[in-house]
């Protein structure tokens, strides 16, 4: 993907389908944090862009890491007198894990399709055959579908919701 949030459509979906069991946070943040390799390549002219954490043993990696730096974060969260955005802190770990997993490993395989120097099985094959298997304008308009579409089923559940409690409360 030319932008990493083009990655968060597919998260806020199976966020929707999943909300208790998918932390779409965790999602985002390990699409970001794969991304952080590109971005420094890219900078540095250095090509290819995409290398070892746009493989499945580097995302896998990254995935780790997503759990861990959350694990962390929450464990400091009262010294550091951290915000609960988004209730950040009453996700569990399983949430967390399952976010991370499923971003890292749909960026690898969204990017494997639209990008030429993405290598998924290396160190195993040079291969990359998902390149070009579906056309580009169909990927990003596939991966807005499906944010709209999980923004609006998450939005109304929330309508849902707070319709169904008392008036005033």
């Amino acid at each position: 993907m030319p932008f990493t949030p083009f990655h968060f459509g597919p998260g806020a979906a199976v966020h929707a389908v999943a909300p208790r069991h998918v932390s779409f946070l965790a999602f985002c943040a390990a699409n970001v944090l794969i991304d952080v390799e590109t971005l420094y390549f890219l900078v540095t002219h250095q090509y290819p862009w995409h290398r070892f954490f746009h493989t499945f043993i580097g995302a896998s990696l990254v995935a780790a890491a997503t759990v861990l730096l959350f694990l962390a974060a929450r464990r400091a969260a009262p010294a550091l007198k951290l915000p609960n955005l988004f209730a950040w802190q009453e996700l569990s770990a399983l949430s967390v894990a399952l976010g991370a997993a499923l971003g890292v490993y749909s960026h690898v395989v969204l990017d494997s399709m639209m990008h030429a120097d993405v290598r998924p099985f290396a160190p195993f094959s040079a291969a990359s055959p998902l390149f070009h298997v579906v056309p580009l304008g169909f990927l990003h308009g596939l991966c807005v579908a499906l944010g709209v579409g999980g923004l609006a089923l998450l939005g109304l559940r929330s309508v849902l919701r707070s319709s169904r409690r008392p008036v005033g409360r």
